[in-house]
């Protein structure tokens, strides 16, 4: 755990942090363009905006913010760069590391409002150091009165109510970078990632979806969801049981990680086709192994309902998928709605082709080698080569529905955590149940 760090919790002070910024850059850009116009060089723009020093200036800054402005970088780059510069899918990707705690001082101002001037009072014990913190908060351990073991999630100070003036001055300094896909901010997905942010904000929110899966998950043992405390959660407080478990990483034996990485892939097919309700923060801190080999699942924030709509044509992809038939890869796409009418032939040709890439392992017979397979590389080749068609098109670009952006938040990081275990997993055999 990083030392803390004091959160600019006003939305004055927080626009004046990402204002100060925008001078910062400014002074670097003219100071850079001098240095050129000098040696008698013409500089582009974006050459002298997009230094490295620059960029590590926006990253520290949204990182020390927290909040949504840290946030809206992690949803941003849910879809791995694909229709991202490769600048902002790299920048994105440095915001998802943990965040500094917030001072004690805002800890308690925090609790106060939650939990009113006896907060101390409510629990027999509350570490005042958090044994882990991320975007909007932090986790700290706590014992109550009935000598239950707790973590207490509490969130950073400010961050609610800052929701909006945050996405909006990120979103400014990311258009005067020039770093946004043209028609990104036509498409709905900021309004959609600030309304996501609120409902993430909102901890008795988290509480209720962690119930809901808890009961959708209710007989499968290989899964376990911490019990939440309600009379402790509040907007900005979670209460929840302490659960023993290690990190991922942890697991030693070849066994022991393909197992893990079956039962996650196996859970995903069930939210997305059984369930229609899906955990879409597949961050590897999210997942805890308890000796007896039991999965910890933690995080519901960004639990979702799947649509009908998505959910059942999501079916039909796979089911193409696994055909490797392009033309009903392409129906069941355009069903999901990733195309519109005046969406160049030539795109969606490009797009089926990424399905096809994308469906490999349900056509694999026996285990699918996560390590061995060159699948995300060449994922991320032919997203490229639709990032560039896009922009070269008059349509400019085209976002799918928002859930079809969590559920491919989810797969690239289940993909990646399957690779780093080096799980090998048989993805063709269980999908089999799915077929139409």
């Amino acid at each position: 755990m990083r030392d803390s760090k004091p959160i600019p919790s006003s939305r004055l002070a927080r626009m004046s942090k990402l204002g100060g910024f925008a001078s910062k850059v400014a002074g670097n850009v003219l100071a850079g363009g001098a240095k050129q116009l000098a040696t008698g060089n013409r500089p582009k723009f974006g050459d002298l905006l997009l230094t490295p020093k620059n960029i590590d200036s926006l990253v520290t800054q949204l990182a020390h913010m927290r909040g949504a402005a840290m946030k809206l970088g992690q949803l941003l780059s849910m879809d791995a760069g694909e229709v991202l510069t490769p600048e902002l899918a790299a920048l994105l990707e440095r915001l998802r590391s943990d965040a500094d705690p917030m001072p004690y001082k805002q800890f308690v101002q925090v609790m106060n409002n939650a939990w009113g001037g006896d907060w101390q009072g409510r629990v027999q014990y509350i570490s005042p150091r958090p044994f882990s913190a991320a975007s909007i908060g932090q986790v700290h351990k706590a014992n109550s009165h009935d000598g239950d073991t707790l973590a207490i999630k509490v969130q950073y100070l400010g961050v609610s109510r800052s929701i909006d003036s945050d996405v909006d001055n990120v979103m400014s300094l990311l258009r005067m970078a020039r770093l946004l896909p043209a028609g990104i901010e036509e498409s709905g997905l900021v309004d959609e990632a600030k309304a996501q942010l609120k409902m993430e904000a909102d901890y008795r929110h988290e509480a209720e979806m962690a119930k809901q899966y808890a009961k959708l998950l209710d007989g499968d043992d290989r899964f376990a969801i911490p019990h939440i405390y309600d009379e402790l959660t509040t907007e900005t407080t979670l209460a929840m049981a302490f659960v023993n478990g290690q990190p991922i990483d942890s697991l030693a034996s070849q066994a022991q990680r393909d197992q893990f990485a079956t039962a996650l892939i196996e859970l995903f097919l069930r939210e997305l086709l059984e369930l229609q309700f899906m955990q879409t923060d597949p961050n590897p801190a999210n997942y805890q192994v308890q000796a007896d080999g039991t999965i910890v699942l933690l995080d519901f924030g960004a639990t979702r309902k799947i649509s009908d709509v998505v959910s059942h044509g999501y079916r039909k992809l796979l089911n193409a998928g696994y055909h490797n038939d392009r033309g009903e890869i392409a129906k069941a796409a355009e069903q999901i709605g990733y195309f519109n009418a005046d969406i160049p032939t030539s795109y969606k040709e490009q797009v089926v082709e990424l399905f096809v890439l994308a469906t490999e392992a349900l056509r694999s017979d026996g285990d699918f080698d996560f390590a061995a397979s060159d699948q995300a590389k060449r994922i991320r080749e032919q997203g490229i080569a639709i990032s560039q068609a896009m922009r070269e098109s008059k349509s400019g670009w085209h976002s799918p529905p928002v859930d079809a952006l969590f559920i491919h938040r989810k797969v690239a990081g289940l993909y990646l955590i399957a690779a780093k275990l080096q799980a090998k997993v048989p993805v063709k055999e269980m999908f089999q149940r799915y077929l139409d």
